[in-house]
């Protein structure tokens, strides 16, 4: 909120008349580049607060500038003309003769150390430019701060991209607490002061931290909610956001007329893009949880917007603040606020068109999910397996629209189905859901169907649902029996087989893994093969059986033949078993590490946690207790996780109860419990690094990055100094022994705390922050779980202890 200038006093800057909340780096940020540069430019999307941040920042640093410092409000200039003359009655430069204004701007401003804040200048935006530029040309000691929805774009602009306010994380974990939430400090301050001795509570804490997230953080969204606490419980509130654009009417009388309301401050932004990008964002919008260049070439074009122009359309957008650039391991995305989104959705509606842009959707995704089920078991499957989880808000809603329109049940189904691995590594209630309900929409008695069966059985069977598992087994065999499908029926022979195993009989189990791998190497199945190879291989390994090594190489070989890792790290995985049997420690340990680096790439925590199980097995059998106990402690943390998808190796528990015993006996049970603990209390990250003896020789002494660096966590720390260093996504996540997502969400969380877009920017701040305090250059390495950096080339080979 500000205040007016009296008419006849020179232009200035208005009083703050409310608190100033958050924004502590961006403020920094903008204090520093006015100190070096001539302009500065603050972008972002309506209501993320740009004006008041500049207004701040432009006061903090008023006693730089003798000369004066100026606010040039330009929201209500129509017409551009003007536009010299606007900025020189904002400067009290009042020229009566035949003179331009601009002229008379640079003479006045000339030998004058002057600051002018240009506010609002997206819609004016070209002439703007040709103004800035040419004043700070022709006044070196004149300094422009500017606030738009994009660049300027003239020589030696610097700019600052203002995202939205922190918010709290659902269940107000990390990275953002509740407590620490801007968004939620900015609520609370507003809510007081219209509804006096209002305070977050433990009652309302969760519905506020909702309100924030539902309005994506933007501070003139969230002042316009808290004002309606006039009317309404935070609870009401909270309801009634479906419908934002009509609730959030509440903005200042003083206020300029499009920040009066939210839909108000859309339709200014609307109005600035040209006809094509307004028809994009309202396309772009039948998007969820963003969107690659590839999928708006395909969804958005045709009817108006040529395909080769799609590129250009999404750099204005993304020019105007209406699409918001993320960028990880070299894939660029475009996301949409949730409230620039149901903007656009209103208008689609209204365009007639939705219909139309929902069915293009649904098909892109439904060639995706073809394409991702046809090059599961390939060189490209990790590739697949990062690419489903950038879209599982986009398959969800594909997956939606199909179940719900009528005759495009069997597509869903269809697309269920090839989304088998997608749920069963990582969604698995979800992808449950989903099959209890295609299944039930689609019932044509076809090859569809059959697939969707036998791998709806296998989601059955990994909840331990042994009634449903066994009722779509039994359906699908008879489809696939009238129609000769031998594929599934040698798919069915292999669930068959887990079946079993999950429930006890172990033996029987095998014969049906032998009759699926015979099933699949008839018709040539690579991917059903290697299934049925690396489950046999288990269990003769957990046999002590001879038979297992060859199963396994086998199975090694065939996946090492298409470039496939994720059934190639359970067929190692036997082998190391295989190898602890014949007393072979180095290469249990070596081969069960390489598995383990392969399952953590991918995330797979079944697949984790089976090599951390056999690793403590592998620590006892050399009479390694300490650290057999510690990993037994690592272990319990990660079967929470897995639940009954732990069903199927079920009968490795003997193995594991012999460990137990053997540990608890050698070291005593105080001693026992004490790594346990210990163990348990260790980071996901730590807990890796523990188990693949990656260490950091003491020698080497602290990094100096150690601790942490405002606002950021020590983790985040850490890792930020090793994108200072240059290391790609993967990189950071094989130094520090995480999975490659856990190392893109630290990253995109640094990126949202410090308000940056780019790793650029990142390694700039870190590259400051150790000039500011005597530091060298970023060390070479990350702390490792002993406390000190751990570097590749000088980190000790992997071995037994």
């Amino acid at each position: 909120m500000r205040t007016r200038v009296v008419r006849g006093e020179p232009a200035g800057l208005p009083a703050e008349v409310t608190s100033f909340v958050g924004r502590r780096h961006e403020l920094a940020e903008l204090k520093r580049l006015l100190g070096t540069s001539h302009v500065v430019t603050v972008i972002g999307v309506g209501g993320v607060g740009k004006t008041r941040l500049a207004l701040r920042a432009a006061e903090e640093v008023r006693r730089s500038f003798p000369g004066g410092v100026r606010l040039v409000e330009l929201a209500a200039l129509e017409d551009p003309d003007l536009l010299a003359q606007a900025v020189a009655e904002a400067l009290s430069v009042n020229e009566h003769s035949t003179r331009a204004p601009l002229d008379a701007l640079v003479e006045r401003l000339h030998g004058r150390q002057t600051l002018i804040v240009l506010d609002n200048c997206e819609h004016v935006l070209a002439e703007c430019a040709m103004l800035v530029d040419t004043l700070v040309r022709a006044l070196p000691e004149l300094r422009v701060l500017a606030t738009s929805r994009q660049a300027l774009g003239i020589d030696g602009e610097r700019i600052v991209e203002l995202a939205p306010l922190s918010m709290p994380t659902p269940g107000g974990d990390s990275p953002v607490p509740l407590a620490e939430s801007d968004s939620v400090r900015l609520f609370a301050e507003r809510a007081a002061s219209v509804v006096p001795g209002f305070e977050v509570t433990e009652e309302n804490e969760q519905a506020v931290a909702e309100i924030c997230r539902r309005l994506d953080g933007l501070p003139l969204a969230i002042e316009m909610a808290a004002v309606r606490l006039r009317a309404l419980s935070v609870r009401q509130v909270l309801e009634r956001l479906d419908d934002r654009f009509r609730l959030l009417t509440g903005g200042s009388r003083a206020a300029l007329p499009r920040q009066r309301t939210l839909r108000a401050l859309f339709e200014w932004s609307y109005e600035l893009c040209t006809e094509q990008e307004r028809l994009l964002w309202q396309r772009v919008s039948v998007f969820a949880g963003g969107l690659d260049l590839e999928a708006a070439e395909h969804v958005c074009a045709g009817d108006g917007i040529a395909r080769e122009d799609v590129l250009e359309l999404v750099a204005g957008l993304v020019d105007k603040s209406v699409l918001l650039r993320r960028e990880s391991e070299g894939v660029v995305r475009y996301c949409l606020l949730d409230t620039v989104r149901q903007f656009g959705r209103e208008l689609l509606a209204a365009s007639g068109d939705e219909a139309t842009l929902h069915r293009r959707h649904r098909d892109y995704y439904r060639k995706i999910t073809s394409r991702a089920w046809a090059e599961l078991f390939s060189a490209a499957q990790q590739s697949w397996v990062e690419r489903l989880q950038r879209d599982h808000a986009n398959l969800r809603k594909a997956l939606d629209w199909s179940l719900r329109e009528p005759a495009e049940a069997e597509t869903g189904l269809a697309m269920t189905a090839e989304l088998l691995y997608h749920w069963s590594g990582y969604h698995l209630s979800e992808g449950a859901g989903w099959f209890d309900r295609s299944l039930a929409a689609a019932t044509e008695p076809g090859e569809v169907r059959a697939h969707a069966l036998w791998a709806g059985a296998w989601i059955a069977l990994l909840r331990d649902d042994c009634a449903t598992t066994l009722a779509r087994l039994e359906e699908a065999t008879a489809i696939a029996e009238r129609l000769g499908l031998r594929v599934t029926l040698g798919y069915i022979a292999f669930l068959s087989g887990m079946a079993a195993v999950s429930g006890g009989d172990l033996e029987s189990g095998m014969r049906r893994y032998e009759e699926a791998a015979a099933a699949h190497r008839a018709v040539g199945n690579p991917i059903g093969l290697a299934l049925a190879l690396n489950r046999l291989a288990l269990a003769n390994a957990f046999l002590g059986r001879p038979a297992a090594r060859d199963l396994a190489e086998e199975c090694v070989a065939l996946c090492d033949l298409y470039g496939e890792g994720w059934h190639r790290a359970y067929a190692l995985l036997a082998l190391a078993i295989d190898a602890w049997h014949r007393d072979d420690m180095r290469a249990a340990c070596e081969i069960d590490n390489e598995s383990l680096r392969y399952n953590t790439a991918v995330g797979d925590q079944l697949g984790m946690g089976m090599n951390l199980e056999a690793h403590a097995w592998f620590a006892a059998g050399e009479q390694k207790y300490e650290r057999a106990a510690r990993l037994l402690g690592i272990v319990r943390t990660f079967w929470p996780a897995v639940g009954a998808r732990l069903a199927e190796f079920r009968y490795m528990s003997r193995c594991h109860d012999e460990c137990e015993a053997a540990t608890r006996e050698a070291l005593g049970e105080g001693a026992f419990q004490a790594e346990v603990c210990r163990g348990a209390a260790l980071t996901r990250e730590e807990a890796l690094a523990f188990a693949l003896l990656e260490r950091t020789p003491a020698a080497r002494g602290p990094a100096p990055f150690e601790g942490r660096i405002a606002p950021l966590t020590r983790r985040e720390t850490e890792i930020a100094h090793l994108v200072a260093e240059g290391l790609s996504n993967k990189d950071i996540a094989g130094r520090l022994v995480i999975s490659q997502r856990t190392a893109e969400g630290h990253i995109e969380h640094i990126l949202d705390k410090l308000g940056f877009k780019s790793r650029a920017q990142v390694a700039a701040w870190v590259k400051e922050r150790l000039s500011e305090r005597g530091d060298g250059p970023a060390a070479d390495g990350a702390d490792g779980p002993t406390g000190g950096p751990v570097s590749e080339g000088r980190r000790p080979a992997a071995r037994t202890t």
